[in-house]
């Protein structure tokens, strides 16, 4: 089998942090060319230096790190060091990265990278603000002839919203870029709360991940437990919703997921609703389908999944 090419756009925040190493265990199906980060969860300096801690902690110094936008493309920046700590990726040390920053622009490096790949080669999977993915499109229209597909974290239908009654935190931050990506025209795949809120890392799951006792599934259990903290708190529940590692489990076994091929658009204008995800589910808006909209998810065997790969790393302990 050959390993599918992705980018992955992030701004670590534990859930996207436990989504590298995700992506990380799997070299034979998933070839990182590099991980861009933004700002989002922290601000940029700490987003791409908890990224390169991940790829330390993965044994994988050798992929490529990035650092991209530190603000939106038109509004102020939000960021939700509430939820994630001061760090971002509270509940394990923090140390100086071994894996280097690369000198190249996040935003220079996807317009580099898909330039010069095959005709709808590569994957972009971007788990924060999708500012660095839109900033690349606006730049270079051309890049998008090389995009397999786009799968992202992002939005909300039931679940309303996370960060404001309408808006799911991703989209908020800058609905300006989302709005680029979503009418961009190449397939797209979204992981909105609506399936996010039901891989609860529940402490029986937090458990089981902290026993295989390798290093990346002692940082993720320890970065779990300090997130959930928030969560659990906010929704009365037994754990938090593990949002970004959605994108990748959908990579690797996307049968675990449920989707609907429906339009979605982004409210860029009103303050009240600024973000808000327009899912129209049952296609009463007459408006073209632009992404699969995941809205279910086989829970147990998203953390069957997640617990085998972390698993499979071998000499980090």
């Amino acid at each position: 089998m050959t390993a599918r090419p992705i980018i992955i756009d992030c701004d670590p925040g534990q859930d996207d942090a436990i989504n590298l190493l995700l992506a990380l265990a799997a070299p034979d199906e998933l070839k990182v060319l590099g991980i861009t980060t933004v700002a989002g969860n922290v601000p940029l300096a700490l987003t791409e230096r908890n990224a390169r801690l991940m790829c330390d902690i993965a044994g994988r110094t050798d992929v490529p790190v990035f650092a991209g936008s530190d603000k939106p493309l038109q509004r102020s920046l939000i960021t939700a060091e509430n939820v994630h700590g001061r760090s971002g990726i509270d509940g394990i040390d923090i140390v100086p990265p071994v894996t280097p920053l690369q000198p190249m622009h996040a935003i220079d490096f996807i317009i580099e990278k898909l330039e010069s790949a095959a005709l709808e080669s590569v994957t972009l999977v971007p788990t924060g603000p999708l500012t660095n993915i839109a900033a690349a499109i606006s730049r270079q229209p051309s890049i998008l002839e090389a995009v397999r597909e786009i799968v992202l974290m992002g939005g909300a239908m039931r679940q309303g919203g996370n960060t404001t009654p309408s808006a799911e935190f991703n989209m908020l931050v800058d609905p300006h870029a989302a709005k680029i990506v979503l009418a961009c025209g190449r397939p797209i795949v979204a992981m909105g709360l609506d399936v996010t809120h039901k891989v609860l890392a529940n402490s029986a799951r937090v458990a089981r991940i902290r026993a295989i006792d390798t290093a990346p599934a002692r940082a993720t259990a320890g970065m779990l437990e300090y997130f959930s903290r928030h969560d659990s708190k906010k929704y009365g529940k037994d754990g938090a919703p593990l949002h970004d590692p959605c994108t990748i489990a959908w990579l690797l076994q996307p049968n675990l997921f449920e989707t609907r091929h429906c339009n979605i658009e982004i409210e860029v204008e009103s303050e009240l609703t600024m973000g808000h995800t327009a899912v129209d589910f049952w296609g009463v808006s007459g408006r073209a389908a632009n992404a699969h909209w995941a809205c279910d998810v086989d829970a147990e065997g998203f953390y069957e999944l997640l617990s085998n790969r972390l698993a499979a790393y071998e000499g980090t302990q």
